[in-house]
Parts: C-alpha cells; structure tokens; sequence
C-alpha cells in the first residue's frame, strides 16, 4: 500500500499509462522512491518502454540499484527485451557486473534475446555457459508449456525408474484400481492419495511425480531416492508458490527454495544462469538441477512408466 508522500498512491502492477505516470511526475511525484522501493525498477518489470524511458530520465542515477540489481537487470531477467533496449538507450550499463559476477548484457546472450546490445570485443559465453544455453532451449521447447498448479514430483538423477520403485519399496498398482483412481483423486481421503505416485526414466535419471499432491518432495521419499545420488523436489504449492528442496545421498540438504524464481544475490554464476534460463519454468528448472534431459513432458504429467502405492511410513520425517 502506497502512500501520498511520494506521489504514487493508488499505483499497483500496472506500470503501462505513460500519461498517468507523466502527470504524476510533473505533479511532484517522487522518481527515486515508490513504496519502499524505486519507480525504475517496477517499470522495468512491469511497465511499458515508454513509461521506462520517462522515469530514465528523471532520476539522478540510471543504473541504482535495488536489492543489489539494476533496472536494467530486472527488465533483461523478466524477459522485457523494449524496456532494457529503452534503458540502455537512456544510458544504463549493459556490462555492469551484478549477481554472480555475472552483468545483464552478458546474461541476455544466454536467453531469447542474444542481439539486445551491442557486444564489446572479447565479452561472450564460454563453451560450457553456451551448452548450458542451448540444452535450455532444448528443454523449455520438449517440456512445453503446461498449468502445474498442485504437482509434486522429485528429479532423481543417475537411477531409473524400476530402482526408483525399488528404493521406495512401492507397489504396481493394478489399471483398474489407478483407471478409477484418476477419474477424480481429489475425491479420496488425502492420507490414501498421497500413496499413489508414477515413476518414470528419462535420459538421465527418472522423474517421480504426483499430479495432484507434494509426496514425491517429502523429506522421507527423497531420502531414499536420492542414496547414492542426488534429486531436487518441487511442489508446485497453489496457496503459496514454488516450493524446492535438494537431497543428496539419503539427507534432505536445503528446503524452502523457490525454483523458477530468478537469481538471487549470494547465487554462484552457475546458480544466476540456471535461474535466468529457468525463470518462471519451475518443473524445468527441477531437471536440470537433476541434469535429466526429457524429451517431453510425460514424466511430470503422465502417464507414467509405473504407477506404484506406497508403503505406509512417515515419509514426513527425515
């Protein structure tokens, strides 16, 4: 919530209305300040190159930062190729080094947009950045777009589906039983649908997944996949947004991350990119922590190559 102060009252995602933003600013408001944060950015994210290339050149410092990034940054990361274009043109700094060591102009040559500057000499991608790059786009395109809203799924890395089934002690279930199962899981008893999972290979590893709940990311589950290995866990929360976790040989290492997210400060490079190539692509973005390479979305929506039950044990706990 927004208050007069800074002349931005009543402001919330829409960053479009070149004219409201221009009579605000003529009538006092505030360039470097809204609600705690600065104008440029929210513009960069969600306002049109117009309203960018307006507040660009009303602030003091075109390259400031918020939350150690700069506006450019945010425009190049939400995938907004105008409004970076608009920025640059406003003089903003395609080559400063922000997250990871890593600049903006640097990072667009990784992403959708590699002509969105000018590159000087010698600046690129490394052979290893660039595959990296190109099984991005390889992936994005096999998986496709899909509503995931409520999945759950664990990206096994190294194993197959028949030593995933068995690590997890699971049983087949019967076509019959998963047919009626299917026609409606959010009908039965959470406790009994919880048990039910599909299991499939792809090259790399195998993909556990449950449409419908969150038991593959379980502490319990992913303890037992990941012996030996290692997996990354997502639920796909509908109250609350990406939900990951990482295990690495049978101990659940990190918990509340937020695939799909963007990069954030104290990320690796390897980290920046893989969130950049990622953003906004959750179940995406679980492959490849798993470096799995499906060629389709199967193992994330099914059918899987096995629907198993699982035992009745406190996969809850670690």
């Amino acid at each position: 919530m927004t208050g007069v102060r800074d002349g931005w009252d009543g402001m919330g995602w829409d960053w479009t209305d070149h004219e409201d933003i221009r009579r605000r600013l003529d009538g006092g408001a505030d360039p470097e300040r809204w609600s705690g944060g600065r104008p440029l950015h929210r513009a960069a994210l969600f306002g049109s190159p117009e309203v960018v290339a307006e507040l660009a050149g009303r602030v003091a410092e075109v390259d400031a930062t918020e939350d150690g990034v700069t506006a450019l940054w945010e425009a190049v990361v939400a995938g907004k190729p105008e409004n970076a274009r608009a920025l640059a043109a406003a003089g903003a700094d395609p080559w400063r080094t922000s997250l990871g060591g890593w600049s903006p102009g640097r990072l667009s040559l990784a992403g959708p947009t590699p002509g969105l500057f000018a590159v000087p000499a010698g600046v690129g991608l490394s052979p290893g950045e660039r595959a990296t790059a190109e099984e991005a786009r390889r992936l994005l395109a096999a998986l496709g777009e899909f509503y995931y809203d409520g999945l759950g799924l664990a990206c096994v890395a190294g194993i197959d589906a028949a030593e995933a089934v068995r690590r997890l002690d699971g049983a087949p279930v019967p076509d019959d039983v998963m047919e009626e199962f299917l026609d409606d899981p959010y009908d039965y008893d959470m406790d009994e649908s919880l048990r039910f999972v599909g299991v499939t290979s792809v090259p790399g590893g195998c993909v556990v997944t449950q449409p419908w709940g969150y038991a593959p990311q379980m502490p319990g589950v992913m303890a037992r996949l990941s012996a030996g290995t290692f997996c990354y866990g997502l639920y796909a929360n509908p109250k609350s947004g990406n939900q990951g976790s990482v295990a690495r040989d049978g101990i659940v290492e990190a918990g509340d991350l937020h695939p799909g997210g963007g990069p954030d400060e104290g990320d690796s490079p390897e980290e920046v990119l893989r969130s950049y190539l990622y953003h906004h692509r959750a179940v995406a973005f679980a492959c490849a922590f798993a470096g799995l390479r499906p060629v389709d979305a199967r193992g994330a929506l099914g059918p899987p190559d096995v629907w198993i039950e699982l035992p009745d044990l406190d996969y809850r706990a670690r």
